[in-house]
């Protein structure tokens, strides 16, 4: 009797919350995919760390380097049946953002009291839960 294992792949990536020195978030929206604003990042290559992801990431996608970078928290979270843990990144950004026009086509600045409304379901809320754990630890 042939025995068969369904295995769900595991993936690793990493979002980054980067502030301005007003303290307005910087979010963007991709070319694909659903188009509403998210936090910059990624996925991690084979063996780097969350925070050299995240860095990695951020400047690719903002022409920005972040600066004071450091990884918050890890998430698992189920993407189309694939296990995905993400790494929060958090860091500040200064300077104004350049984005390539194909994968990016738009890059804000927001008070974290005033988030578009046109972001995935519940990652406002989520945002507000991970800037609660930035600002207490």
């Amino acid at each position: 009797m042939a025995v068969w294992r369904v295995r769900r792949p595991r993936l690793e990536g990493v979002r980054v919350l980067a502030f301005d020195p007003a303290g307005r978030l910087l979010l963007l929206r991709h070319s694909y995919g659903s188009g509403k604003w998210m936090p910059p990042g990624g996925g991690m290559n084979r063996d780097e760390d969350a925070l050299a992801a995240g860095k990695r990431e951020f400047e690719e996608e903002t022409g920005r380097p972040l600066l004071d970078g450091r990884e918050l928290l890890a998430v698992d979270e189920d993407l189309q049946g694939a296990s995905n843990r993400v790494h929060m990144v958090v860091g500040r950004v200064e300077g104004t953002p350049r984005w390539d026009g194909r994968e990016i086509v738009e890059i804000a600045l927001f008070p974290l009291d005033a988030l578009p409304e046109a972001m995935p379901a519940g990652l406002a809320r989520k945002i507000g839960e991970w800037v609660e754990r930035m600002n207490a630890g």
